[in-house]
């Protein structure tokens, strides 16, 4: 009999071959969880040539019987049109349904659908609303992603404390939008006492993420600071690491 735990092993040791002996005939049999992982692998290649049609068929397998990663998946296939024609009211559908289910993910893109106003109309609270759900769970992308809302004001009165709150939570994961946003509130002097040289800590990380924003930013940053507070800056980006690592 396959085990599914025997596959899930396999698959964190890279044996994706065995990881398909073992979640393939639990996927036919109709097991949510299996099929949800023999989904992701068509969809990533692993252990099979990529396939995003193969995938489709068994995340929606998975995603109909309630799994809540399944669904997620199945919805951004559908943001990206990938197996399926791009149809962003599908993707709101199955989001939705793994965002209720707690998936942080799902949470995320539900909430920049409404942000974005794609499949859904577009709505600043319904964004904040979703955003928030993730980021309380600690997501990274959303706790950003509602940094920058407070910061604009959108869907929230404007609060640069609360941006900023927001923002240093997702930089303590090492997420780099919001390094380069958090350098821009010290530059500013918004929600934090200005201070260049915690900008350019937070932009010099960012830009080493391959951040644009971050990168013009050090250059006006570079303008307006002396050589020591260059320097300490450059020691502060050198030694910092995300919590918890």
């Amino acid at each position: 009999m396959s085990s599914y735990q025997e596959g899930c092993d396999a698959y964190e040791r890279g044996d994706y071959d065995t990881a398909l002996k073992e979640f393939r005939p639990l996927a036919e049999r109709g097991n949510k969880a299996a099929q949800a992982n023999l989904g992701f692998m068509y969809a990533n290649g692993q252990g099979v040539p990529q396939d995003y049609q193969e995938a489709v068929k068994w995340y929606r397998l998975a995603a109909e019987q309630g799994n809540a990663k399944a669904q997620y998946n199945l919805g951004v296939m559908y943001r990206n049109g990938q197996g399926v024609p791009q149809d962003y009211q599908e993707a709101v559908k199955w989001y939705r349904l793994a965002a209720e289910q707690g998936n942080a993910k799902a949470q995320v893109n539900l909430g920049t659908m409404y942000r974005n106003g794609q499949g859904v109309p577009q709505d600043d609270q319904e964004a904040v609303r979703w955003s928030r759900l993730a980021a309380e769970q600690g997501d990274a992308v959303a706790q950003c992603n509602l940094g920058v809302m407070y910061n604009k004001g959108q869907g929230v009165p404007q609060d640069y404390t609360e941006a900023v709150k927001w923002y240093r939570l997702a930089v303590e994961q090492g997420d780099a939008v919001a390094q380069a946003n958090l350098g821009l509130m010290y530059a500013k002097g918004q929600g934090v006492a200005q201070n260049y040289i915690q900008a350019y800590m937070w932009e010099t990380l960012a830009a080493a993420q391959g951040n644009e924003n971050a990168s013009k930013g050090l250059e006006i940053l570079e303008k307006k600071m002396s050589p020591a507070q260059l320097a300490e800056a450059q020691r502060l980006a050198r030694e910092w690491t995300p919590k918890g690592k």
